[in-house]
């Protein structure tokens, strides 16, 4: 199995009803949206999609339902986000199991592991699957730092293929690029360093805010890599103020309330997370509804499947 680690990855948000079950229905339209705006891969089980709160029979039906539904017209990618290297195990076995095309991991949940343990974690998930597999570097939430050297020790996986870029410090794109050249495929990870990653040679970009406006994450990506960097950067301009939703602790429930004001998803999250209520949802409302009342027209061949960008297809 082979993935191509270039273009928009959404993390997609994972829907649910009043009855606190998984509501596929809202789940599919969203996803139908990302697809049609031209996304290549569809990512599910990840911190937005609400992992920590998801029973393993829940991933499977979710896993099971968005490969059917995507049907080969975008990589499906299924989170490693597990306390234990026996449950990612399995985790990774259930994902070539139910036709995952590749895995993205975070470190050991929970516990702080050190550089030797944290190697050893990766190295045993990629050694007992064909997937490629996406490493979260994500210090700033998790506490653990996948590091230059460490990386250097697990390019020896050849299906360790990539990285989702979120330690916040848009030069370790270049650090990245300096060390391994093409080794890794680099991927932002946090919306409100997307463009500026782009620019440093970053090959794509593992998304949040593309829940509620696909078109606009997929333009600006593609903007960029097609040299039109001016028209990339007004429409980022006009989008900053809604990226920063995505660096805050409710990033979630922000998300999703902007998925529901785009008519692309609900604002049901699963307790303990609460939906955001009083001077806080005027204040985040205020800033969905600001842009999309100047929703800003897309210059032509920016989004979509037919674009100049690489859209080689899934294997």
């Amino acid at each position: 199995m082979s993935v191509i680690w270039k273009g928009v990855f959404p993390a997609v948000t994972t829907k649910f009803n009043d009855q606190d079950e998984l509501d596929l229905e809202a789940f599919d339209k969203n996803i139908e949206a990302q697809i049609e705006a031209g996304v290549k891969g569809i990512i599910i089980g990840g911190s937005l999609g609400e992992a920590s709160v998801l029973t393993d029979a829940e991933k499977i039906t979710l896993l099971k339902h968005t490969v059917q539904t995507v049907n080969k017209r975008a990589y499906v990618i299924l989170n490693i986000a597990e306390q234990t290297t026996k449950a990612a195990l399995a985790c990774a076995e259930n994902a070539l199991k139910y036709g995952a095309d590749g895995l993205m991991m975070l470190p050991p949940m929970r516990y702080k592991a050190d550089e030797a343990e944290t190697i050893q974690y990766f190295a045993t998930v990629a050694k007992s699957t064909s997937l490629p597999i996406m490493i979260y570097n994500n210090p700033y939430d998790y506490k653990i730092e996948v590091t230059l050297d460490m990386f250097e020790e697990l390019s020896r996986y050849e299906n360790i293929q990539a990285v989702k870029e979120s330690t916040r410090d848009v030069s370790n794109v270049t650090r990245m690029i300096n060390r391994f050249g093409d080794r890794y495929k680099i991927l932002c990870g946090v919306d409100t360093l997307a463009l500026e990653s782009v620019f440093m040679g970053a090959d794509g970009w593992v998304a949040g805010l593309v829940d509620a406006f696909p078109r606009e994450t997929v333009a600006i990506f593609n903007l960029a890599k097609q040299g039109r960097h001016q028209e990339a950067l007004a429409i980022y301009r006009w989008f900053l103020p809604v990226l920063e939703l995505d660096i805050h602790p409710k990033l979630v429930q922000y998300i999703k309330l902007a998925e529901a004001q785009t008519g692309l998803g609900t604002e049901t999250v699963r307790q303990p997370r609460l939906p955001v209520t009083g001077d806080e949802r005027k204040k985040i409302l205020a800033v969905i509804h600001k842009a999309i009342a100047t929703r800003p027209e897309l210059p032509v061949r920016s989004w979509g499947v037919e674009t100049e960008v690489d859209v080689t297809g899934v294997s």
